[in-house]
């Protein structure tokens, strides 16, 4: 049945903007369209910037909404250079919410068809709020010119399986064969109604195999948010796209620099590190090369059993797992580095599908270390497992590897056992209890049930119920500001200590991915290296989010020239070799060519910090977001918390603490521990001091009344939750 309908006039993009937005209240069943304006484009530019400005105007602003209210949003956006065939990683949807996990807006970066079929329908982005008192789908028909909020029946049989209603809504929309392309379809599967690591599936459809493909909108329990508001799922039907389907206003010079930069890729992806055939499946064997691999819950950084050796992760058996040929699978049209490999005939082992032959959308660096090698697990067909449930169940491989290694570690140390798990034995490596306790979470039953609702709240229960040292718990359980860690081990990195603890949404290395030039390219020697690169590269990399590109075409392939001659940067004019600055000046080109609004490599810094500088202050109004927000890492991110942990790298940790003429000779392992500790947290407030400065922020971690008259974001109400903290 049609709960509402809206029909609207069909108009092109023009220079990368459909200027409107679409809104649907679930709870007053209402349609609206909205006019985008000038100012808007002007400040906010599109794709996350949008998602949050209709955020901050949406919701209440008498009371601190939380996840599960009905006034808080769901926002879908791309952005203007989203769309484009002709430039690599142009694809991207940007989803914002109130997080279930850390109760401020969480933003996901996702592939899939779904954010440009969005904007090709008429809308730069929409925006949900209220909850239905009934299971809905949300239907934009981009060729009709209509959009319906449609009750779920009995008798539409449709699965609560997301890799099973992808393709039956697939099907039931598309009016002809042909026309599955032109459908995209966002859903999420039963855990996200038990837990609070729900995700959102953005799918499109591949011919070649006849089947829905899916990319996650992961981080924060985005899909928990939308499992609440009774939404079943978002149906967009696309008009044909075409090279001109954006309108830009140069077209020519826009092809020409998509042109440049995906011939860079065909060329040097191969001799790099492949992203055409593994994707980030290259990643894992360097990181425990590296000892950055996060291992037994971020003990340790590679396998210890078989140190220089290769792993089961490297790339050769990586290759293996992935079907198809090079280049076969990118999640938007014309990406030339289509690192969207999967794994097709794979025979499910246990749970609902066992013995059933599935495609495995996967698996990515995440999933492998977050559900391999952080659990102790060194067997890629048993991440393609739990990768295959995790997506069908809809839950963040990421929270999902991360908390679960977190409960292993509980159950070694004896704050668990076999009584208070449900008879599981949850010791690491134990692949039988791991995979059972990821159906417990999609079920939301037995210590599933617990585990589902995060680290937080199990520090909390473990503390409570079973006594366990709250400080301890702290100390390894990884999570801050209520969101779990990607994958990343950062003892030995201030930067991404920083770059996980300085985030505005919690630690997500989309912000500030810094491991990798920090510890493997050694690009930031310096303190001040750390603290510049912790104010430039978060915000380079909202630029992506702004506009609805993938970040990796800038910094995955790497013209030889940017190691061979280093160029200068355009904003510094320091040699710099971090920041490909030839492919910032490419990104630069290329949305003045979409957009017509003439800009350099500085121009997008700008637009990007105003954005970013907006999420801070929205933070801030809703409970968190200043300087005691950013401190509370858990030390196990700056250094070792167990003594198995300092005994691993002794001959590390002995000689950092001689340098720092710190006598040890007679001391024990635990005394040597509390005085490394104490350097690296000192350390630590010394980076956010310096961080705080470049970034424009007071000593509290609040931007400056100056800052936020510079950027032009001034507003009454922005300047109302500022002034208290200044």
């Amino acid at each position: 049945m049609v709960l509402a309908e809206k029909k609207y006039e069909i108009r092109e993009v023009q220079n990368g903007y459909a200027n409107r937005t679409l809104y649907v209240n679930l709870t007053k069943k209402e349609i609206q369209i909205k006019p985008v304006s000038n100012e808007m484009k002007e400040k906010f530019t599109g794709g996350k910037g949008f998602d949050l400005w209709l955020m901050w105007n949406g919701l209440p602003k008498d009371k601190k909404v939380k996840w599960n209210d009905p006034e808080n949003e769901i926002c879908i956006s791309s952005g203007p250079c989203g769309g484009s065939v002709f430039y690599p990683g142009s694809g991207k949807s940007i989803v914002t919410s109130i997080s279930p996990l850390t109760d401020i807006i969480i933003d996901s970066n996702v592939g899939g068809y779904f954010g440009p079929y969005l904007k090709f329908s008429g809308f730069d982005a929409l925006e949900i709020q209220g909850k239905s008192d009934r299971e809905v789908v949300i239907y934009i028909d981009g060729i009709e010119g209509y959009v319906q909020l449609i009750e779920v029946s009995e008798e539409d049989s449709l699965s609560v399986y997301s890799h099973e209603l992808t393709q039956q809504l697939t099907e039931r929309y598309a009016k002809d064969p042909i026309e599955k392309t032109r459908i995209s379809v966002v859903s999420t599967g039963p855990a996200a109604k038990k837990c609070k690591w729900g995700i959102l599936n953005f799918s499109w459809y591949v011919p070649g195999r006849k089947w829905a493909s899916y990319k996650q909108a992961g981080r924060g329990g985005i899909g928990s948010v939308f499992a609440n508001k009774n939404i079943k799922a978002l149906v967009c039907r696309s008009p044909k796209v075409t090279i001109s389907s954006n309108n830009p206003a140069d077209l020519e010079i826009a092809r020409e620099i998509g042109k440049i930069h995906t011939e860079e890729i065909i060329k040097y992806d191969p001799i790099q590190n492949e992203m055409r055939r593994v994707g980030t499946g290259h990643l894992p064997d360097i990181m425990n090369v590296t000892d950055l691999l996060p291992t037994e819950n971020f003990r340790y950084g590679q396998h210890k059993e078989i140190e220089g050796k290769e792993i089961p992760y490297n790339r050769e058996e990586m290759r293996k797992v992935y079907s198809g040929r090079e280049g076969a699978d990118g999640c938007w049209i014309g990406c030339t580095v289509s690192c969207s490999h999967y794994s097709e005939g794979y025979q499910v082992k246990t749970g609902p599908f066992k013995g059933q032959k599935v495609i495995v959308d996967g698996p990515e660096y995440e999933t492998i270390a977050g559900v391999g090698s952080n659990w102790g697990i060194w067997d890629p067909q048993f991440v393609l497992e739990v990768n295959f449930y995790a997506d069908t169940y809809g839950i963040d491989t990421i929270s999902l590897g991360t908390g679960i290694a977190f409960v292993m570690e509980c159950y070694e140390a004896g704050i668990l056992d076999k009584e208070k798990t449900g008879g599981l034995e949850l010791n690491f490596g134990n692949r039988e209890a791991a995979i059972e306790l990821v159906h417990q979470i999609a079920k939301g039953k037995g210590f599933g049930a617990i585990v589902g609702q995060g680290i937080v709240n199990m520090k909390k229960y473990f503390s409570e119920k079973f006594g366990a040292d709250s400080q301890f718990l702290q100390d390894i359980g990884m999570e801050h500001k209520g969101l779990e860690f990607s994958e990343y081990l950062t003892k030995e990195s201030l930067a991404q200590q920083g770059g996980y603890g300085l985030t505005n949404k919690g630690p997500q290395h989309d912000e500030a991915w810094l491991i990798f030039e920090d510890m493997i390219r050694n690009t930031m020697p310096t303190f001040e290296d750390k603290a510049k690169a912790l104010w430039w590269f978060p915000l380079w990399r909202t630029y992506f989010s702004l506009c609805g590109l993938c970040k990796l075409p800038w910094n995955d392939i790497v013209p030889p020239d940017n190691v061979e001659n280093p160029i200068k940067d355009p904003m510094t004019n320091e040699l710099v070799r971090a920041k490909i600055p030839k492919h910032v000046d490419y990104y630069a080109r290329y949305f003045s060519s979409i957009t017509g609004k003439i800009s350099t490599p500085e121009d997008l810094i700008t637009m990007s910090e105003r954005v970013y500088t907006f999420q801070r202050i929205f933070n801030i109004r809703l409970g968190k977001g200043l300087r005691e927000h950013d401190s509370n890492l858990p030390y196990r991110a700056m250094g070792p918390v167990t003594a198995i942990e300092y005994e691993s790298r002794k001959h590390r940790y002995d000689k950092q603490l001689e340098e720092l003429k710190i006598k040890i000779k007679g001391k024990s392992t635990e005394e040597k521990i509390k005085l490394l500790r104490e350097h690296r947290e000192q350390q630590y407030r010394k980076l956010q001091d310096a961080v705080y400065r470049e970034r424009g922020w007071n000593q509290k971690g609040c931007p400056t009344m100056e800052k936020v008259k510079k950027l032009g974001i001034d507003f009454d109400d922005v300047i109302k939750i500022i002034k208290p903290y200044q």
